[in-house]
């Protein structure tokens, strides 16, 4: 086990170096639900959004899913390069454990992207964003297991291909129906029955829901307990299925 965490260590340390000396990518990723924020948000004021909650603490939570969902989607690209280079060959070689090359880059791209909901979340507060401290925290949470979700699933896919064009096309059909079925922007209670049904099969979509109750503090409540074990059980998959590739792949 001390092994496993050192290695562990050893591989987030890498890659959370690489980000540190990358400032522009730690600013750009929460450009777009920034902009959100900033254009979206203000026409949402007043409107009836058929959920508990003003439209900040309706709104708020979808982006910050948004930004794991589209960040960590992406998060494969890397490794594409990495074997263009040859450093996926060079750890292939070494003792180091599958899991750790893999929890740590996912572990990296978790404290980065829950860094830019931060930021993100600060800039609502500044717009007339209120919800209970414990609510935020609990949004960061779910941020970080939505990372670990979807960048464990990307690395994996980007071991099986060869090239960029390959990868791309794959994760844009994902994230798109993704982002649309799991009512990020907007509450699926507004969606017409069949839609809202439809959604049901979706399982961001639980995430989102819980933290849209965190954001008003129902901690209790069935759509915080549905979403506890929907973030559960996709981590346990998406991680084994990471694991497994980045074994068989030798990396």
């Amino acid at each position: 086990m001390s092994a496993f965490l050192s290695d562990t260590a050893l591989i987030f340390g890498r890659y959370a170096r690489q980000t540190l000396r990358s400032k522009f990518q730690i600013l750009f990723g929460v450009l777009m639900p920034l902009l959100y924020l900033l254009f979206f948000g203000p026409l949402l004021t007043d409107l009836p959004l058929g959920s508990r909650g003003d439209s900040w603490q309706v709104l708020v939570p979808g982006l910050l899913l948004q930004l794991g969902l589209f960040g960590a989607s992406y998060s494969g690209f890397a490794i594409i390069i990495e074997k263009q280079f040859g450093v996926v060959e060079r750890m292939r070689v070494t003792p180091v454990s599958r899991l750790a090359l893999l929890l740590g880059r996912v572990l990296r791209d978790a404290a980065l992207f829950v860094f830019q909901a931060v930021l993100l979340v600060l800039a609502a507060v500044v717009m007339g964003l209120r919800a209970p401290l414990a609510g935020i925290l609990i949004g960061f949470a779910f941020v970080g297991v939505l990372t670990v979700v979807l960048a464990s699933l990307s690395y994996a896919l980007a071991l099986l291909v060869s090239k960029p064009h390959e990868f791309g096309p794959v994760i844009n059909a994902v994230s798109m129906p993704s982002m649309l079925l799991s009512g990020l922007m907007l509450p699926m209670a507004l969606a017409p029955g069949w839609l809202d049904v439809l959604s049901h099969f979706m399982p961001f979509r639980y995430l989102v829901d819980a933290v849209r109750a965190a954001y008003v503090g129902q901690y209790a409540s069935t759509a915080m307990l549905y979403g506890v074990l929907m973030a559960a059980a996709l981590t346990l998959g998406s991680v084994t299925v990471g694991t497994r590739v980045f074994r068989k792949a030798g990396a």
